[in-house]
């Protein structure tokens, strides 16, 4: 206890029930303090011990600290959502999976108005939907595109004109996962 943070004390305790029960749990991520007081972020597996007749006698944890890059991640989500210029990201299905304060404040609708949402379809003009999807689908197939103009529909239903660079998100493996606009 005096090490897990008391927001996670619970879930951790979960986690080593199912342990105990026999169900492991891979990647699941905690905040530990250390005994000089810092926090850091651990990446934890649990699996059970058992003895040779395969009775369950206890539980395993492998940790590994993840602090960096969870700060890393944190300042990326940062950058993201405070960059002065408007940042939209669709997944590969077209689903706006990222909205910066900058295109709130230009369109009006809120993050949570729009997470989730088929971009085309909701926030797109009839006459520029098909463009879109073209520029999107060929940014989902590696082709970058620079410099698309086309119109978005604010939340007062007026029609404004933005400038797209549509570049390819990738995971860490170098899969397409989507689209962002900036």
């Amino acid at each position: 206890k005096e090490y897990i943070t008391e927001d996670n004390q619970a879930s951790v305790g979960m986690v080593f029930d199912r342990a105990f029960q026999g169900e492991g749990t891979s990647s699941y991520e905690l905040s530990i303090m250390t005994k000089a007081g810092a926090r850091i972020e651990i990446l934890l597996s649990t699996t059970s011990q058992r003895n040779s007749e395969g009775d369950i006698v206890g539980a395993m944890a492998i940790g590994q600290d993840i602090t960096e890059r969870v700060a890393f991640e944190r300042e990326y989500i940062r950058l993201i959502d405070t960059a002065n210029a408007p940042i939209i990201g669709v997944d590969a299905e077209g689903i706006v999976n990222i909205w910066n304060q900058c295109a709130m404040q230009m369109v009006g609708y809120s993050t949570e108005q729009v997470i989730g949402q088929d971009f085309v379809r909701e926030f797109i003009t009839d006459d520029f939907k098909t463009a879109v999807k073209n520029v999107l689908d060929k940014a989902l197939h590696g082709k970058e595109t620079a410099n698309f103009e086309f119109p978005l529909i604010t939340i007062e239903g007026d029609r404004i004109d933005v400038l797209l660079n549509a570049t390819t998100r990738r995971d860490e493996y170098g899969n397409i996962i989507g689209v962002v606009g900036i």
